[in-house]
């Protein structure tokens, strides 16, 4: 058996009075590929958003890589979070500055802060940076303006960002529903390439239910902030998938 990564006993997550997650269980090991999936305001954010320490759980117990969320100082919270990589729907990068250095945004967990300023006037990492551009399929792109690259390819470099932090696992919030089909295939391919060649456990949060059944191995289906069912993707029926969202 894989060693988990993420281990959850009865969490909850409340804003005010008002549960985003309610009394969730779950286990997500190293390896897997694992899709949320839901109508909008069914938890699938704030769920990605306890995973990477980002939020705390109001309650329940919520354990990563074998320890506790809630026992953790600043530092060691910090020294988890340099493991786990996170995409989001909107790419937060510097638009006016050549691609390596929102590459190398990722290593700010880890550089001090003189090391970080001198790499946006001298930039660090270099050779690391044009492998990761190399992994995503963008190695020319190391110096270009990152506001004069497409959609897709400024997607493409918040994952180059990810990759050099060399996490353990990915999560990905709504990386494709800005993009049009074709780009959303190529960067689903790109995401489970990454996962069988280097390991790296992926946890993805999906609009498009056709790219949780051909991209990922597992389904966690939430609504109302419950986790409704936790199934392989070839015991999820068309009878689940319609309860799921029904009105």
């Amino acid at each position: 058996m894989a060693e988990p990564l993420f281990e959850l006993h009865r969490v909850s997550r409340y804003f005010g009075d008002v549960p985003a997650l309610a009394q969730l269980s779950l286990t997500i090991s190293a390896g897997e590929r694992v899709a949320l999936i839901g109508s909008s305001g069914a938890g699938k954010s704030t769920l990605l958003s306890l995973l990477n320490g980002t939020l705390p759980p109001s309650s329940g117990q919520l354990r990563v890589m074998g320890r506790d969320i809630g026992r953790l100082g600043p530092g060691q919270l910090r020294q988890v979070q340099r493991r786990i990589g996170t995409v989001y729907q909107q790419h937060h990068l510097v638009p006016n500055l050549p691609v390596i250095h929102n590459v190398n945004a990722g290593h700010l967990g880890r550089w001090s802060l003189f090391k970080a300023a001198w790499s946006l006037i001298w930039p660090q990492a270099v050779e690391q940076a044009a492998q990761a551009l190399a992994q995503v399929g963008i190695a020319e792109k190391l110096y270009t303006r990152t506001e004069r690259l497409s959609g897709g390819q400024q997607q493409r470099v918040a994952l180059a960002r990810v990759l050099v932090q060399d996490p353990l696992v990915i999560l990905a919030d709504e990386p494709i529903s800005s993009v049009d089909p074709e780009r959303s295939r190529e960067m689903m391919d790109l995401l489970r390439q990454l996962n069988q060649d280097l390991g790296t456990t992926l946890v993805i949060s999906l609009h498009d239910i056709g790219f949780a059944f051909s991209h990922c191995d597992r389904i966690l289906g939430l609504r109302h902030g419950q986790l409704l069912f936790d199934a392989p993707v070839q015991a999820v029926t068309d009878a689940m998938i319609a309860d799921l969202y029904r009105i």
